[in-house]
């Protein structure tokens, strides 16, 4: 394409462009303000940018976990806006990303693609990429519904983060239980506490008056997270919802996301959004039966850093 290039996001100005592409093409549109909480957080990543006659129109990124604690594929993502595609900007981008892994000894990317999006499933199976899982998307839309009531087991009383700070390190000992538990998470290691609370408690949308924290006399037995995406005002995602191993199977996570349904409807949030892994059947049958309904997903793949030759220059 005429006057392209490719160059590593710098500055605000360029964060803000790859916002723009990004919001383009993703269904799930972000703030720059949490893009950029997003590179801080990470040790090693890279952001790209795809410009045509000073345009944007592609976007690209890679990064690996802060603490760099795997071992496994680095997680990639790359756009190119509709009408800028099949002139090579996607390679490109690609050829980008894969210096950057060569540089850090990554040999293998692992990235999602939207289920339906079968033009861009099939730009990276024609570069070696496979499918390694699936995500399904659940939403529950809140308007006009009634809230049915918590109902925590016998025992369990559930109050939220900003009204118990203290309890940070037994959110934290549920995290250790729960995260590895799963599907496709199995071989990951908890990261420390401190880094935990940085990387999963601290972003800009995250808020203490939105985790709900499930105890048991003074024990945490589990709890619950919203993200709320700064650029989706009427929406709150759910982040994670965990219960320790000893206390599964007896009404918390039920009674935790009730809890959930109930705070966003009373704060008018229009509608909730959920990712499950499809091998995650307690959570999904747990969100069927609170009313979530089944959105186009996602699937995860999985191929080595792209060999294309880049028909774009690159700065």
């Amino acid at each position: 394409m005429s006057g392209a290039v490719v160059r590593a996001v710098a500055g605000d100005a360029d964060l803000a462009a790859w916002v723009e592409v990004h919001n383009r093409v993703s269904p799930t549109p972000i703030s720059t303000g949490e893009a950029r909480a997003w590179r801080e957080a990470l040790a090693a990543e890279t952001h790209v940018l795809a410009l045509a006659d000073a345009e944007p129109v592609g976007a690209a990124f890679a990064w690996l976990d802060a603490d760099s604690r795997r071992s496994g594929p680095a997680e990639a993502w790359i756009a190119v806006v509709p009408g800028a595609r099949g002139g090579g900007i996607g390679a490109a981008l690609g050829a980008r990303l894969a210096g950057w892994a060569r540089r850090l000894g990554v040999e293998a990317l692992e990235g999602h693609v939207e289920e339906d999006d079968d033009e861009s499933r099939a730009w990276a199976r024609r570069r070696g990429f496979v499918e390694v899982g699936r995500e399904a998307r659940l939403t529950l839309d809140l308007r006009g519904l009634e809230p049915p009531p918590p109902a925590p087991p016998p025992g369990v009383r559930i109050l939220t983060l900003a009204e118990r700070p203290d309890v940070l390190r037994g959110l934290y000992d549920v995290a250790c239980e729960a995260y590895p538990d799963i599907p496709g998470r199995e071989d990951e290691e908890p990261e420390p506490f401190e880094d935990w609370l940085e990387h999963d408690m601290s972003g800009p949308g995250d808020d203490p008056g939105a985790v709900f924290v499930a105890l048991a006399g003074g024990e945490v037995v589990g709890y619950s997270k919203f993200h709320l995406p700064q650029a989706r005002p009427g929406v709150a995602v759910h982040d994670i919802t965990g219960v320790r191993r000893a206390w599964r199977g007896r009404g918390v996570a039920g009674a935790l996301k009730r809890t959930q349904v109930a705070w966003a409807a009373e704060r008018g949030y229009e509608r909730l959004e959920t990712w499950n892994e499809e091998r995650n059947l307690p959570i999904r049958r747990l969100n069927e039966r609170l009313g979530y309904r089944l959105a186009p997903g996602r699937v995860l793949l999985r191929g080595p850093p792209f060999t294309d030759a880049p028909n774009a220059p690159t700065i």
